[in-house]
Parts: C-alpha cells; sequence; structure tokens
C-alpha cells in the first residue's frame, strides 16, 4: 500500500483541518468562537463546583439575614 493511496481517501481529522485551515478568516472565527464556548463551560462548571462546596455558607441559604425580630 503506498502512501498516495492511503492519503487520497482522507479522514474525519483531514476533513476538518481542509474545512477550518482553508481560509484565514474561518480559522480566526473558529479560534474566537472556541474560546468563548470554553469560557462558558468552564466558568459553568467553576460556578457549579463553587455552589456545591459551599451549600449552606451563602447568603441565599441563610433565612432569615437582615431580618429584625419584632418586639412585642
Amino acid at each position: 500500500m503506498d502512501s498516495t493511496a492511503r492519503r487520497s481517501g482522507g479522514g474525519l481529522l483531514e476533513g476538518l483541518y481542509k474545512v477550518i485551515m482553508r481560509r484565514t478568516s474561518v480559522y480566526a472565527t473558529f479560534v474566537i468562537a472556541g474560546a468563548f464556548v470554553g469560557e462558558r463551560v468552564v466558568d459553568y462548571g467553576v460556578h457549579k463546583l463553587w455552589e456545591y462546596n459551599n451549600i449552606g455558607k451563602r447568603y441565599e441559604d441563610i433565612p432569615v439575614l437582615g431580618q429584625r425580630q419584632s418586639e412585642e
């Protein structure tokens, strides 16, 4: 099997490379969109992890915070 026969079929990664890397504008858009989506995913994950580790310690978890007891 020579190398030209192997390369003619292409693969998934080679196809993605041809689609994304063909033009600089497409590559730049892909990088910027990937950075934005990646940032959102990491932010969501860290936020959920922080909430899970701080259950009962957050401002929202304290039911009577800031309320005065009525004097009778």
